[in-house]
């Protein structure tokens, strides 16, 4: 690696500290815990200010705020807010969550804990795995990972597909397999297979129990078999029961489903993935996975490049179709072979992406990749940042445009960019004291 590339990289590096350390965290501890109820408040408008009739509390970025204040332990356990921050987080979603009759955990309640939707959706779960089982590993909490194993082993009582391998993803409130279409009880999808790779490769590093350990290779079996579209190296998006790729739908209690107006449309125009029935793929979900992949075979213990050839080939079809050349960052969505069909551009695609290309630049050494790391993160400190209050914007079009500006919603927390940028420092380490090395 060349002394400019160096240079560009540890200037990087510096910008995504202070933004992590200025921006991501500051806004978070200032506004995320609600001061009434306990848990978490996360819809928040351009102003930074709370949007009130939003305040319904989701187990999606509950989750995810109880993993990002464990996070912000980890990064300053000093800091005796973040514990406690991450602590009472845990406190709201145990008491107002879990469902004692069935077990696992509701999809949805009001801000004070009453329950409005007891929906087990397997995303939801993964989700909160991944959040208590991180929360266990920041704070040595018991609880967390008590809950997240009880979790585990409800989705193997329930939700397991014996018959055809994977997960069965949407089920009702008594773990029941909801109906399908719109209900989505006929469909699996990488999405939700990816997360149950994430949060397994946490619950086994936080465990070190054999069993978790061998689910999560059963995910990542089940991934590559079957969800890794053969031609074209990329990911599919959704499959019947039998794993056969079908086209796209909006899914309830999904982010598809519940974004912008509330309508409910297959994945086509500006909400969607193209013309119905087209069969497609999501940048974002491609590279993100990449890098799960990689992080996943080191709790395995297998070495960071065991999975490179498949990395390479989700990487590279992103950069091929879904990669913005000229002014940087990722589109939405596209067919599996051809150029993108959604040409705008969202924060959780191109937070992901960040970690995605310095991970394949780390295992193969081609500054390529590091290439398009940097020209994504210009592209996401000029026009996805709101500068004044240090947190991503949801969406923009193809050349920055601001299309949503809302800093939180129900599916927007602090998750996607704090993760992001927190990785992306720990592999610019990584690069550049490989390149010290040699």
């Amino acid at each position: 690696m060349d002394e400019a590339m160096k240079t560009r990289l540890l200037a990087a590096r510096s910008q995504l500290a202070s933004h992590l350390h200025e921006g991501i965290m500051p806004f978070w501890t200032a506004r995320g815990v609600d001061p009434v109820y306990g848990g978490y408040l996360v819809c928040y408008d351009d102003q930074g200010d709370l949007i009130e009739d939003e305040t319904d509390k989701h187990i999606v970025t509950q989750t995810r705020m109880i993993w990002g204040f464990s996070l912000f332990n980890m990064i300053d356990p000093e800091n005796p807010q973040y514990r406690e921050a991450a602590r009472q987080g845990v406190d709201f979603f145990i008491d107002h969550f879990w469902d004692a009759e069935h077990g696992g955990w509701n999809w949805l309640v009001k801000r004070d804990g009453t329950l409005l939707d007891g929906g087990k959706v397997v995303y939801g779960q993964s989700f909160a795995i991944y959040g208590l089982a991180t929360y266990y590993l920041s704070t040595g909490d018991e609880r967390g990972l008590e809950y997240a194993e009880r979790t585990f082993d409800l989705l193997q009582r329930y939700c397991v597909d014996t018959a055809r391998g994977g997960y069965y993803e949407n089920l009702e409130p008594d773990w029941q397999l909801s109906p399908g279409g719109f209900c989505a009880g006929d469909r699996k999808s990488l999405d939700i297979h990816m997360h149950l790779l994430e949060c397994f490769t946490v619950l086994a590093q936080a465990s070190g129990k054999e069993i978790h350990k061998r689910r999560l290779q059963e995910v990542i079996d089940i991934i590559l078999t079957h969800m890794i579209d053969p031609e074209s190296g990329c990911g599919g998006n959704q499959y019947d029961l039998d794993f056969n790729p079908i086209p796209a739908i909006a899914i309830r209690r999904t982010f598809n489903a519940d974004r912008e107006d509330g309508s409910v449309e297959t994945l086509s125009g500006r909400n969607g993935c193209g013309a119905v029935g087209t069969v497609t793929t999501s940048y974002g979900h491609n590279v993100e996975l990449a890098w799960l992949l990689v992080r996943a075979g080191e709790v395995l213990g297998k070495p960071r490049d065991t999975y490179g050839p498949v990395v390479r080939r989700l990487v590279d079809h992103a950069l091929a179709f879904g990669f913005d050349h000229v002014r940087g960052g990722v589109y939405r969505d596209g067919p599996h072979h051809g150029p993108a069909l959604v040409t705008d551009k969202e924060f959780w695609q191109n937070a992901e992406v960040l970690v995605g290309f310095l991970d394949s630049c780390e295992i193969t050494s081609d500054e390529r990749y590091a290439e398009a790391f940097l020209l994504t993160w210009d592209f996401v400190r000029e026009h996805l940042i709101n500068a004044d209050l240090g947190e991503w914007m949801t969406l923009v079009s193809e050349t920055g445009e601001v299309l949503v500006p809302g800093i939180g919603t129900p599916w927007k927390a602090c998750y996607h960019s704090g993760r992001a940028v927190y990785e992306a420092i720990r592999r610019i380490d990584m690069i550049l004291g490989q390149a010290r090395g040699r």
